[in-house]
């Protein structure tokens, strides 16, 4: 489904990414592992043409998407919970919700309103709060919420949840887990490392801004010398 072909990245001159390739197939769960500044985050704005790629292929659906305009690359069907959250701090729950609605998918459309509502019933309770008057958590089971009701073929989530309170968090991973099991391809960045390795298929490891390992959940649960070197602070 998406595929990253040595990709080369950075900001005003400077390289962050140094060649990244992988790839995320058809219902598939995929992280990309890494410590801070590794360049994780500048991978997922590459691919949503937020930071326009100096070398390197994006294909998506087995389209190249390389280079175009973050709006016609979303269109495509991906959908992002990017890193901040990044909410409509006017607009109701309600509001930030429908305004992104889409069928990206194609088919009958799988999230709708009273869907993602009810995947989440604390925005079911808070839908006519402003987004600014949410909780962090709340405001990223928003971000995944809005994200969802693109029904978006493929869902990155950058930091999906770092800062967050335990019990916040365990309803976010529960969520994701019932995504996987319905088939949905998701692209994940956290630093849960037990979470993560639970949920997913595959791990990328990054180290300054390249590709050091992949494998699966297993092959990282056996390998302390990965995590110890790539992932620990």
């Amino acid at each position: 489904m998406l595929a990253v072909e040595n990709l080369v990245a950075g900001y005003q001159g400077s390289r962050v990414l140094h060649g990244i390739s992988f790839a995320v197939g058809a219902g598939e769960v995929v992280t990309l592992l890494g410590r801070n500044g590794m360049g994780k985050t500048t991978t997922v704005r590459a691919i949503m043409g937020l930071v326009p790629p100096t070398a390197g292929r994006i294909a998506f659906a087995g389209a190249d998407v390389t280079g175009l305009p973050p709006h016609r690359i979303a269109s495509r069907g991906i959908g992002l919970v990017p890193e901040g959250r990044q909410v409509f701090p006017t607009l109701t729950v309600e509001e930030n919700l429908v305004a992104t609605a889409a069928n990206r998918a194609g088919g009958a459309p799988r999230w709708t309103l009273p869907e993602v509502l009810a995947l989440f019933p604390r925005l079911a309770e808070r839908r006519r709060a402003p987004g600014a008057r949410l909780s962090g958590g709340e405001q990223q089971m928003l971000a995944i919420g809005r994200a969802l009701m693109t029904n978006p073929r493929l869902l990155i989530l950058d930091e999906a949840t770092e800062g967050l309170a335990p019990i916040i968090r365990a309803e976010i991973w529960a969520v994701l887990a019932r995504l996987r099991a319905e088939g949905q391809a998701i692209l994940l960045i956290d630093k849960n490392l037990a979470a993560l390795t639970r949920l997913a298929d595959r791990h990328v490891v990054i180290e300054k801004g390249r590709v050091v390992w992949t494998g699966t959940s297993e092959a990282l649960s056996a390998a302390p010398e990965v995590r110890d070197t790539y992932l620990h602070v």
